[in-house]
């Protein structure tokens, strides 16, 4: 049981950490930690990766459940093959810095569309308003904001997908607790490197490594003994 906790716990710490840098969210709150309060960037952001994670464990835990697990686990090994591919491909054909500027484009659109609300006019006033409003309303918009971002961002993603995966095959708890760990890491960088760490970082690097990664992955699924 130890043994089995340790071996999920390492499998998703590393794939966590290298599938989400240089992913879309870790962009996202690299660019809303510069607009706002990265305490509450970080709280959004990291809260929601964290449901995402138990979410996709669970799904992973009930799966054998439902489907037998010899099953399982061939359809986990072709994930991790697939996701190992696909992250290859990525790696070699899409340009560097590409995500970051797509992200921030992309979030400069949402705040046009709801008329430009991180302009810093009357700075002064509006803190003085945020003092005598309640705690929860202070923080409420912009902690939401980055959750839902974050949430809808992750949703389908190969992340998550594979995580599903290695549910599956490994200990949950173990793929639980590696996966939030991997999620804590990423996020603060993230939120307190800003845009100096998220422009530095080789997106064909990371892509390569965690091709490399899915992959190895996938080949130990196949030689993998199946437990009936």
């Amino acid at each position: 049981m130890g043994l089995s906790v340790v071996q999920g716990f390492t499998k998703s710490l590393a794939m966590t950490v290298l599938s989400e840098i240089g992913d879309k969210t870790f962009f996202a709150a690299a660019i809303l930690a510069m607009r706002h309060p990265r305490r509450y960037v970080l709280s959004g952001c990291l809260g929601a990766l964290i449901v995402m994670t138990i979410l996709s464990a669970v799904v992973g835990w009930a799966a054998p459940n439902l489907i037998s697990r010899k099953w399982t686990h061939h359809i986990t090994t072709v994930l991790f093959l697939g996701f190992g591919l696909w992250s290859l491909w990525d790696a070699f054909h899409d340009g560097e810095a590409e995500e970051f500027a797509e992200v921030e484009k992309e979030l400069n659109a949402d705040i046009k569309s709801n008329g430009g609300e991180t302009k810093e006019n009357n700075k002064d006033d509006d803190d003085l308003k945020k003092k005598s409003r309640p705690f929860l309303t202070q923080f409420s918009p912009i902690l939401l904001k980055a959750f839902s971002i974050t949430f809808f961002g992750e949703w389908g993603d190969k992340s998550q997908l594979a995580t599903i995966g290695l549910a599956a095959d490994e200990n949950p708890l173990g793929v639980v607790l590696g996966g939030i760990l991997g999620q804590a890491l990423c996020t603060t960088a993230a939120v307190l490197g800003g845009k100096s760490l998220a422009t530095q970082i080789s997106e064909k690097l990371i892509g390569l490594c965690g091709g490399v990664l899915f992959i190895v992955f996938g080949i130990q699924s196949f030689l993998a003994t199946v437990e009936s």
